[in-house]
């Protein structure tokens, strides 16, 4: 397996894997590019991303350009003179003169079947969806969204059990198997690149915090998936009595009987849709701690019946 100098382009968790995997093999990082430290968590407190922290913890330099559009950071790129750079879920798009540095190109592990989901939520956008399944594809980029040419592609299914985080962790785990693979392929002379087809094209766009709003209007399969690719990111949420209640776990009432969309059903927080009704199975008021649906009742009084807002009436407020 030939050894290569590589250049890692990565943010977050999902990246951290094909970091790993890529040291493990005894590749050279010569450097990591990263999205510079910002504000996070409850304090706000300036933090390093998960590949930045990774990377310092192994003694790889890191650098962390705003932007990749100037001659100084492209001159800066060139110079490491690399075999090839590896994008995993960067932040920053790469313009011409950084794709044509490295000698093989620049690889990108996209957490999607390719085609479908090019663009930024692919595994949240998947699941909403109701997909059957999706993948990983690593794909030699050019410069359009998620466009380039095929290397390898590995799949797996969706479940009704699936989660965006276990299919995070899944697909993670993945890439970092499959871009081992490409980069001993690709330097070998073994792979070659296939054009992505022409049918089949859809955008995972961007989420923003107004996606995890639960509109009632909506049948309860797809609300019960919004749930499980919503969360922990934007988060799921109802309006009720001036209070924002997130909505951590739901699942399918298929017994409920049928109602006004909106409808709270039983003592369990079961809530009627435009097509069968759900039961919300854990719940989080502001400032307390998660709690089930019936413990949620017994401390908000919401007698059975209530008609709760949907996101269709709230818009038109």
């Amino acid at each position: 397996m030939p050894k290569l100098r590589l250049v890692f382009m990565g943010t977050p968790d999902f990246a951290v894997p094909s970091l790993r995997a890529l040291v493990e093999a005894g590749h050279e990082v010569a450097c990591v590019y990263s999205q510079p430290p910002r504000p996070a968590g409850r304090g706000q407190q300036v933090q390093k991303s998960p590949v930045h922290r990774f990377a310092e913890e192994h003694g790889i330099p890191v650098r962390t350009p705003k932007s990749l559009r100037n001659a100084e950071a492209q001159a800066e790129f060139a110079d490491l003179k690399a075999d090839a750079a590896v994008v995993a879920a960067y932040g920053l798009i790469l313009p011409q003169p950084i794709l044509d540095a490295p000698r093989l190109g620049c690889l990108n592990v996209h957490g999607s079947l390719l085609p479908r989901w090019r663009g930024a939520a692919p595994i949240q956008r998947s699941l909403l969806a109701g997909d059957a399944e999706t993948g990983i594809t690593i794909m030699q980029m050019d410069i359009g969204l998620d466009t380039g040419a095929m290397l390898l592609k590995d799949s797996v299914p969706i479940t009704g059990a699936t989660t965006a985080s276990t299919l995070h962790d899944d697909l993670a785990a993945m890439g970092a198997r499959l871009i081992v693979e490409a980069l001993d392929g690709l330097a070998a002379g073994r792979l070659t690149a296939v054009p992505q087809p022409d049918d089949g094209v859809t955008y995972a766009a961007k989420l923003t915090r107004e996606d995890g709003r639960l509109d009632w209007t909506r049948d309860a399969a797809y609300v019960e998936r919004q749930v499980r690719a919503l969360t922990p990111w934007p988060g799921c949420w109802f309006d009720i009595k001036g209070e924002r209640i997130k909505v951590l776990k739901a699942e399918p009432a298929p017994e409920a009987r049928r109602a006004t969309p909106g409808t709270l059903l039983d003592d369990r927080l079961t809530i009627a849709c435009a097509d069968g009704a759900v039961r919300l199975t854990l719940v989080q008021r502001p400032g307390k701690a998660p709690v089930d649906g019936a413990a949620f009742l017994r401390g908000f009084a919401l007698p059975v019946g209530t008609v709760l807002e949907n996101a269709a009436c709230s818009a038109g407020n």
